[in-house]
């Protein structure tokens, strides 16, 4: 190993480590039933944000002095199975699509963190948010540099159990603990999507690295190394995961729901990175793109279906932050439409500017009545209300229609509870049902699992 690789192995693994240590501090005081005081758990955050973020400038830097494109660091090899073809190992990625990202990740998470210690100073759950935000930060982190599939997966979960928590952030009111659990059960579909792709990619492939779908050049110039075919399922597949993950169409009801956390968190998840996560994954599996048009036209469809909802939803809302949150959806729409269009560069730029317009817009939210009230103060007159002139000139029926499509969100969770959770429901009591029969069959009795079993008294005590 010549200097520059230890270098870029040391800067490295500095980038990985940081955001793993926080958390161990965080986690480890909160358990040992000492928490650090708000200074602390500041300092430490604002610390752990640098330390990342620096070695990452630093590589870019060294990467544009060579003309080295393309720096991949391993950390070992967890899991070696000859016999079945299989294999994990830690490897993360610096490369002209992971550093932008990772930048990006680590200013837009140190200005919430900064945010953060003023507006939640003196709340009682101070310690758990930077808690969840070190959980988020960390699966940012794995997700940005992640060069398998398998540690992408970790940051993903991460990302998600860190969003589903602060959406239950206040876990005292039922709206937001159930809003959570929606949001949650959302990604574990998406999730169980994405676990299939990655074993059908072992399958086909033979290892889990994003290098093995591409058989010569890096990101972007890249070409996929399957079937147009293989292109498809693959990519249809980790389609779900992302649409499920950036609330694209269908599953984008949940986004409103996301909108019970405490601004801070709705700025950084479902304004900033969270929702950008699932173009980030189909802007580094691009190439799949050009192996299938089936699965291109797919993904165009998805973005564009998913723009124009999101603008219409917007226009209904009388929530700031859940009318900013669908406009950041009608971005993610359009950047979508254009990694199927194949404009790569551009989708990118779009991310990074969106992610820090949007996160201004949502931090500014909680003072947008106060400014409003300002400008007509300072105008001495009302301001004029806004209107779309396209709008007005589409048929009256029309245009209750195209409210009302607004104001329920599209009827996606409707149609999401009638088609998908009421027969999986249906499905599985059905299989309860026979379960409890079988069982009332061996025993020649009500087993316990039955509905004809008598409960004893401590039965019916737990059970209340």
């Amino acid at each position: 190993m010549n200097y520059l690789e230890l270098t870029f192995q040391t800067l490295g693994s500095l980038v990985v480590a940081s955001p793993m240590v926080l958390l161990a501090v965080l986690g480890l005081t909160a358990l040992a039933g000492r928490p650090l005081s708000e200074t602390g758990v500041s300092r430490c955050t604002q610390a752990a944000v640098l330390l990342a973020l620096l070695p990452a400038v630093g590589i870019l830097a060294i990467m544009l002095a060579t003309d080295i494109r393309y720096v991949p660091i391993e950390l070992g090899s967890w899991v070696n199975l000859p016999e079945q073809d299989f294999h994990f190992h830690l490897k993360f990625v610096f490369d002209r699509l992971s550093i932008p990202f990772l930048i990006l990740s680590c200013v837009l998470c140190g200005v919430v963190g900064a945010f953060t210690r003023r507006y939640l100073h003196r709340e009682q759950g101070y310690g758990r948010f930077f808690l969840y935000y070190a959980v988020f930060f960390c699966g940012m982190v794995l997700s940005s540099l992640a060069g398998t599939i398998e540690t992408l997966f970790v940051g993903w979960e991460l990302v998600g159990l860190s969003s589903a928590l602060l959406v239950a952030y206040f876990h005292e009111r039922v709206n937001p603990v159930r809003n959570g659990q929606r949001v949650w059960s959302i990604y574990r579909l998406s999730d169980a999507a994405f676990l299939i792709a990655a074993i059908t990619m072992h399958h086909w492939t033979g290892e889990g690295d994003f290098g093995g779908l591409m058989s010569s050049g890096v990101w972007p110039e890249g070409v996929a190394a399957v079937t147009s075919n293989q292109a498809l399922i693959v990519g249809g597949l980790l389609l779900i995961a992302i649409a499920g993950k950036s609330a694209l169409f269908p599953f984008s009801g949940w986004l409103p729901r996301a909108m019970e956390g405490p601004t801070p968190s709705s700025a950084i998840f479902y304004g900033a990175l969270s929702v950008h996560l699932g173009a980030y994954l189909l802007l580094r599996l691009s190439p799949l793109l050009e192996a299938s048009l089936t699965l291109q036209l797919m993904v165009i469809t998805l973005g564009g279906v998913s723009a124009i909802c999101g603008a219409v939803m917007s226009r209904v809302q009388n929530d700031i932050k859940v009318s900013l949150a669908y406009a950041s959806l009608t971005q993610v729409g359009i950047i979508v439409v254009e990694i199927g269009l194949g404009l790569r560069y551009l989708a990118l730029i779009h991310i990074i500017g969106h992610a820090c317009l949007r996160t201004m817009q949502l931090l500014r939210a909680p003072t947008l009545l106060r400014d409003y009230n300002e400008m007509e103060n300072k105008i001495g007159t009302r301001l004029p209300p806004g209107s779309s002139r396209m709008a007005h000139r589409l048929p009256l029926a029309l245009q209750r229609w195209g409210y009302r499509f607004g104001f329920d969100r599209g009827f996606m969770d409707i149609a999401l509870d009638r088609w998908i959770v009421g027969p999986f429901r249906q499905t599985f009591t059905w299989f309860d049902g026979i379960e409890r029969r079988l069982t009332d069959s061996l025993s020649h009795e009500p087993s316990r699992e039955s509905d004809r079993a008598e409960l004893h008294p401590e039965d019916i005590h737990n059970a209340a």
